[in-house]
């Protein structure tokens, strides 16, 4: 079993496809998704994930005070963190800003474009997001600020390729009635990426990457992270990830730095306290979630961890949960 898979179906990952542009050498733009470009797919998620899919030629990605990166047909680019970067033939060029380049759908599509540039070198990208509603501690903010795949180098690589194209058509006919599968595409791309960053990283030997790389550990946080709700304990994490109680207790200590079951009091927790600022769930339904079968017992907890009790917690944090 992958356990990132596991922990990404815990990030409740949506996605959309809301922009094909078209590019002649020479070009530059700057671009950032925002808040907009979700609405024909969902509400504006938690965290927003863009990604560029290039089709046809090659371009250069910039972030500020970082080395440019070369893309060409094939890659597939995802900024983790939806920083503002530069894309274009020539990158000492002024950019122009993406937003106002950008023609809206006609009647009856969903995907708008841009058509920019000069006569040169033709240059095709389709741009997406990846919205994430789930708590995406501690793998997202370990991510660097770009993820590059080499889509035919995937595993799912032809399904990934001929979902994109399929969903670019689509929309721009005005056809698309699946949002099911922008989402699975949106956890195939996000999953593909990141396993391709942590086998180029070097080996940790302790924290949390060095957990997850670990067989053992990492199945044990996959199912950990993907359903926090469950009623685990560490002898049936032990069972799950193949090795007696006592020495899978002792290696997810040695990686981890706690154990499991207090690691787990944490992790739901901090979910606990994301709901409390996010949501309007009643307190009994988020103690349920964090595995308490009381109200009392999961505020004693929550107290204990916090300094204060759900409630007041509740009212001094409400609304700052939600990130653009």
């Amino acid at each position: 079993m992958d356990p990132i898979s596991d922990i990404v179906h815990g990030l409740h990952l949506s996605g959309g496809l809301f922009l094909d542009a078209q590019f002649g050498a020479p070009w530059c733009v700057v671009a950032r998704v925002g808040p907009e470009d979700c609405h024909p797919f969902s509400a504006t998620p938690r965290h927003l994930i863009a990604y560029h899919y290039v089709t046809e030629g090659q371009l250069q990605l910039q972030l500020a005070g970082r080395a440019p990166v070369s893309l060409s047909r094939g890659h597939l680019v995802l900024l983790p963190h939806n920083d503002e970067h530069r894309l274009g033939s020539d990158l000492t060029l002024p950019a122009m800003d993406a937003d106002g380049l950008i023609r809206p759908a006609g009647a009856g599509q969903s995907l708008s474009s841009i058509r920019y540039g000069g006569e040169g070198a033709r240059t095709r990208i389709l741009c997406g997001f990846l919205g994430c509603d789930g708590p995406g501690e501690p793998l997202l903010p370990l991510l660097p600020a770009v993820l590059v795949l080499r889509v035919v180098d995937a595993a799912t690589g032809d399904w990934i390729e001929s979902s994109l194209q399929f969903a670019a058509r689509q929309l721009a006919s005005g056809r698309l009635e699946s949002p099911a599968m922008l989402a699975r595409l949106a956890e195939l791309l996000f999953i593909e990426a990141v396993n391709g960053w942590l086998r180029a990283q070097p080996q940790p030997h302790q924290g949390w990457l060095a957990g997850l790389r670990d067989p053992v550990v990492g199945r044990a946080l996959g199912l950990l992270h993907g359903r926090p709700g469950q009623r685990w304990t560490t002898t049936l994490l032990a069972r799950e990830a193949g090795l007696s109680r006592s020495a899978f207790a002792e290696r997810f200590r040695m990686l981890l730095g706690e154990p499991p079951m207090r690691y787990l009091a944490r992790w739901r927790m901090q979910g606990a306290a994301r709901q409390l600022a996010e949501s309007t769930l009643p307190l009994v339904r988020i103690a349920l979630d964090a595995g308490y079968d009381s109200e009392a017992a999961f505020s004693r907890a929550f107290k204990r961890a916090f300094g204060l009790p759900p409630a007041t917690w509740r009212r001094r944090h409400r609304g700052e949960g939600r990130g653009p």
